[in-house]
């Protein structure tokens, strides 16, 4: 695999060459898409790899670390959809994996039967902690050379980016 500052390297060559032929092309905001999802990438890539060995992907996690973080373990399939950013049908499919290796339960809520809850099992509780640890260096890794003030910084531009995102986004529903 090429290495990404490479990739960097030649994007810059790339948007460069493209703005010299449109010069309306907003270079620096192109840059930084770019950037972003290509970092983006390469980290699910990591984390794809760091998961393999525990037989999950991404979705997959992502589902159980949202129970796991629940002060209850549990969550509606609606909500994991939303928190998840996972469709129905995906969910359902990743509800039955979990199910299967008996790390989530599916039943009927306490409050109201004809709700679906999904709570996380003890096998669940300690397959997190047991799994969970060993990706803490890998993250640390990515942030090397990060002092406080720029994660707080590169957090907080995220943020901004995301509320952005929304708005786009709701600009184009309506």
């Amino acid at each position: 695999m090429a290495r990404l500052t490479n990739c960097i390297m030649l994007m810059d060559e790339g948007i460069e060459r493209v703005s010299q032929i449109i010069p309306a092309l907003p270079a620096m905001e192109a840059r930084l898409c770019r950037l972003t999802l290509m970092a983006g990438s390469r980290m699910e890539e990591g984390l794809a790899a760091k998961l393999k060995p525990y037989k999950l992907n991404h979705s997959e996690f992502l589902t159980l670390m949202i129970l796991y973080s629940r002060p209850d373990g549990s969550s509606t399939p609606g909500e994991l959809c939303e928190l998840a950013t996972q469709g129905a049908t995906n969910m359902t499919r990743i509800a039955n994996t979990l199910v299967k290796r008996g790390l989530i339960t599916r039943g009927s809520s306490t409050e109201d039967r004809r709700r679906v809850q999904i709570r996380m099992t003890s096998d669940g509780r300690r397959f997190v902690q047991q799994m969970f640890p060993p990706m803490f260096p890998h993250i640390d890794g990515l942030f090397a050379g990060f002092s406080d003030a720029d994660k707080r910084h590169l957090s907080r531009l995220l943020r901004k980016l995301a509320k952005n995102i929304d708005d786009i986004s709701e600009a184009h529903i309506s």
